[in-house]
């Protein structure tokens, strides 16, 4: 293993120390390389995978056909109608003035067809079909944005996950050799058995966080393995230095104001405030009256004659026609329906603008997170090189004698700590991106592809 913080004792440790630290990216990278297999998998391949295979994407995509075929049926009420009706009968005329006694058989055939010339409350539905397809539109549209962020937070809770362990178990490296140079600087009588103890203490408490961290690994391996539908997924990392972006544009109301034309949820409750109009227009249909084109084509045969006809018989009919109806009292309840639709239509308005709130909410909220993200990663890095610096000056200070083990101990601690920060907040901010666009209604699959190629190849 590479040596990552020793106590100085001597000029030869203080150079190994330095080196050490120069180092400490690497070891990094070879912790996180004895982690992941040699083939790694990339967020878009893993986001094709998820599609094919997540449950809830399959539902989504399942009830937005089903919306498509509803919205066919709906039409069918402004369509003709035909219908083709048969019958055959089996009598028996019995009479005895005349002597009759005969079986007689009957034939019918009826061909009918009707096509609404004027049905309101038939028309409102089609409308009210076509608006069906839109709203189911919004929902596969959000669906697919929450995949898409589903995906990514699963992928990249991985790649810290990782991260979080690489920089524990390079923090019990360190604290072990702390601990052996304690050890032997008791024996030669520089130090106090307090500084072993202090530092077989702080590697006690390391060894648990690499305990926890590698069963944190472990489930959030297994959470993006049950996301995609295949095993032991191992994703790429992150190429370092990350060049994390800033949202564009970079003002907050032209993200709302793209919020409010393009969000799912915006365009589900406009919907439905429409069918709530709709159906008030169906509601109001009822004092209406109804006009139809209607037509029909029948034919009788007697094959071996009737009761009156002893010889074989047939008869046809035909008919075209108009046929009008008019409602004129229904105990009033086309007008208690209107007073419901009109209160229905209400709710959904109200609904429309509480959804606009939560939206414009949702992504005030993502987009000051994600500048306050990318301001904490800034301040981590710059902490990063600050908590090296302090690690490099209490090592110093343990070799003349004016610090002691603790505080060597605290810095290592610090310095991992803010690794470990600084890795998350990086994370955070990628996925604060799609959570943005995702608020926005104008999350992409192309905006994995920006994300993907910030990854390691």
């Amino acid at each position: 293993s590479i040596p990552l913080c020793r106590a100085i004792d001597t000029k030869t440790d203080e150079g190994r120390i330095m080196t050490s630290l120069r180092l400490l990216p690497l070891a990094l990278a070879l912790a996180v390389a004895g982690i992941a297999p040699a083939r790694a998998q990339s967020l878009l391949e893993l986001y094709e995978s998820a599609r094919g295979y997540d449950a809830a994407w399959q539902s989504a995509k399942a009830q937005y056909d089903a919306n498509l075929f509803r919205a066919e049926q709906a039409r069918a009420a402004v369509l003709p109608s035909a219908n083709l009706g048969a019958g055959l009968t089996r009598s028996n005329f019995e009479s005895t003035v005349p002597q009759v006694d005969r079986g007689i058989t009957t034939q019918s055939a009826t061909v009918s067809a009707s096509q609404p010339l004027y049905r309101p409350a038939n028309f409102a539905t089609w409308e009210q079909g076509k608006r069906q397809v839109d709203l189911a539109q919004a929902q596969l549209s959000a669906a697919s944005h929450d995949l898409i962020v589903r995906v990514s937070q699963a992928y990249f809770d991985v790649l810290a996950a990782q991260d979080t362990l690489a920089f524990v178990q390079a923090q019990k490296t360190a604290v072990a050799e702390q601990l052996e140079s304690a050890k032997r600087n008791f024996e030669v009588g520089t130090s106090t058995i307090t500084d072993s103890r202090e530092a077989q203490a702080r590697y006690d408490l390391v060894t648990a966080q690499e305990i926890a961290a590698e069963n944190d690994l472990r489930v959030k391996r297994l959470a993006l393995d049950s996301l995609v539908g295949k095993p032991d997924v191992k994703p790429n990392p992150l190429a370092l230095p990350a060049t994390v972006p800033a949202p564009e544009p970079a003002d907050v109301n032209a993200w709302v104001q793209q919020g409010e034309e393009n969000s799912p949820v915006i365009r589900q409750a406009k919907t439905a405030v429409e069918i709530a109009q709709l159906e008030t227009e169906k509601a109001k249909a009822g004092h209406l009256p109804t006009l139809d084109l209607t037509a029909s084509y029948g034919t009788n045969r007697n094959p071996g004659g009737s009761a009156s006809v002893p010889t074989s018989t047939r008869s046809t009919s035909t008919s075209v026609g108009l046929s009008f109806n008019l409602p004129l009292f229904a105990g009033f309840a086309t007008q208690n329906r209107i007073r419901e639709t009109l209160s229905l239509e209400e709710r959904a308005q109200a609904d429309l603008e509480a959804n606009r709130r939560a939206v414009a909410q949702a992504i005030r909220s993502a987009f000051f997170g994600l500048v306050s993200g990318q301001g904490q990663v800034k301040a981590l890095e710059a902490a990063e090189a600050s908590s090296l610096s302090a690690l490099d000056a209490n090592r110093l200070g343990y070799q003349v004698g004016v610090r002691i083990n603790i505080d060597v101990l605290n810095s290592q601690s610090q310095l991992f700590q803010t690794k470990r920060d600084l890795a998350a907040a990086r994370y955070n901010v990628l996925v604060g991106h799609l959570r943005l666009r995702q608020a926005a209604g104008t999350l992409m699959p192309e905006d994995l592809a920006r994300l993907n190629a910030l990854l390691a190849k």
